[in-house]
């Protein structure tokens, strides 16, 4: 009977640790899905790259701006120059 109840408590036993081990496997991969995730939210093209591209955009029209502002003013100098020299 010893020995029907020792084997008995060595398949617990084993049931226990591939318990344990199946946790541990299952732990670790949502941490390894975890960290992908994190890192394409930080990295990932919908994100940090998409600002750095918006940031250059805005830099870019923004010096559009200021050169089509400084031919507005020449054309509009010309124009009331123009407006100025035809009679009345």
């Amino acid at each position: 009977m010893s020995k029907i109840l020792n084997e008995f408590e060595n398949e617990e036993i084993k049931k226990g640790e591939k318990a344990f081990y199946v946790k541990i496997f299952f732990l670790v991969l949502a941490v390894i899905f975890l960290g992908i995730y994190v890192g394409d939210v930080l990295f990932g093209k919908s994100s940090l790259e998409v600002l750095l591209d918006l940031q250059d955009s805005r830099d870019s029209l923004k010096q559009n701006i200021k050169i089509i502002k400084q031919k507005n003013a020449l054309l509009q100098k010309g124009y009331f120059e123009l407006k100025q020299l035809e009679p009345n």
